[in-house]
């Protein structure tokens, strides 16, 4: 009897064990042929679920932005107000200190082999900024677009400034300034 798979279980148990191979080699210097060993499957298996690297790339930012919003929102349950809700923020970014920075490595390692026209056409990264924007909607009853926009320009900032190696960075400490700042902004710009 044929063994049955599962395709969409399948591809994503292929992009779970890409991750660790981009973060490793970088997305410019690894090839499909090197992908494909590293998983273990054939390059035609790998085609078959991937038809280009960048496609692969695009179908893991989107994997990772669902996984980063369910893990978080179930790590940050429980805070009563919008600044234990900010702290938890900061506690979950710095508990997942270097899987963050490694994903920040990867994607800018992505954007510097695309030209700038490809990037301003491409999508890869509107959804998954979408799905990120909505959870801060949600979770943080944060109802501004601009607003939330923002939180997620901080969040990426926060990441990419441990990624240049700035040790002064404290998560939890900049959350909590940020939750304060919000806690006097929010109450005068809602009506």
């Amino acid at each position: 009897m044929p063994k049955i798979v599962d395709h969409k279980q399948y591809r994503k148990k292929l992009l779970d064990k890409c991750f660790g191979l981009l973060a490793q080699k970088g997305y410019g210097s690894i090839t499909m042929r090197q992908i494909a060993e590293g998983l273990g499957v054939s390059t035609g298996t790998l085609y078959h679920y991937f038809p280009s690297k960048q496609a692969l790339f695009e179908q893991l930012a989107q994997e990772i932005c669902e996984q980063d919003v369910s893990a978080a929102l179930a790590e940050l349950e429980g805070g009563q107000t919008l600044q234990e809700e900010m702290e938890a923020l900061g506690t979950y970014l710095m508990k997942n200190e270097d899987y963050f920075i490694k994903w920040a490595y990867i994607c800018i390692d992505f954007c510097q082999h695309q030209n700038s026209k490809e990037m301003l056409d491409n999508s890869v990264f509107k959804l998954p900024t979408q799905r990120y924007q909505e959870a801060a909607y949600n979770f943080f009853g944060i109802k501004d677009s601009v607003l939330a926009c923002f939180l997620l320009s901080f969040i990426n900032g926060l990441i990419l400034e441990k990624l240049w190696g700035n040790e002064t960075i404290d998560f939890i400490e900049q959350c909590a300034l940020l939750g304060k700042m919000l806690t006097v902004y929010l109450p005068q710009h809602t009506a």
